[in-house]
């Protein structure tokens, strides 16, 4: 639920707004909840003095930026475990292990079924190569027409 609020904080009132009208159109009760929760929270004044909801743009502005730098800490901790396949160890180490044999080895399997098919291709292009060659070989000269004989001047 926090983590719903943090980013409706994120987008701003257009999307406390947006939550509240969406929940009176579903279901009256949700959107008087989210307007009551709006008023007591003060996501609802307009105070100038401070910030929206109660508090100074600039502690606003350090939340965002301490929240951006957790989830690109905890992206960058997922892309670099799990044995460098890019999944989350799980807990279960004999899972993780076969986990990571069986993601091996189906790259291993990939790499040699490339293989076999350049090595198809090439056998292919090159059957194609050499009947074009064997037909150029055997297929007779165009007959150039005998240019006439030149007639004696009269």
């Amino acid at each position: 639920m926090s983590g719903m609020v943090a980013r409706l904080d994120d987008w701003g009132k257009p999307a406390w707004i947006a939550a509240m009208i969406a929940g009176f159109v579903l279901f009256w009760p949700i959107g008087l909840l989210i307007l009551g929760y709006m008023i007591w929270s003060g996501r609802m004044g307009c105070n100038s003095q401070w910030g929206a909801w109660g508090e100074n743009r600039r502690a606003r502005w350090e939340q965002k930026m301490e929240r951006m730098r957790e989830k690109m800490d905890r992206w960058s901790a997922y892309r670099d475990s799990a044995a460098g396949a890019g999944f989350r160890p799980t807990g279960n180490r004999a899972f993780d292990e076969y986990r990571s044999e069986t993601i091996r080895r189906l790259e291993e399997e990939a790499t040699q079924f490339r293989d076999y098919l350049e090595r198809l291709r090439h056998a292919k292009d090159k059957a194609e190569f050499d009947r074009f060659m064997e037909e150029r070989r055997n297929r007779k000269p165009p007959e150039t027409p005998e240019a006439p004989e030149p007639r004696p001047a009269a």
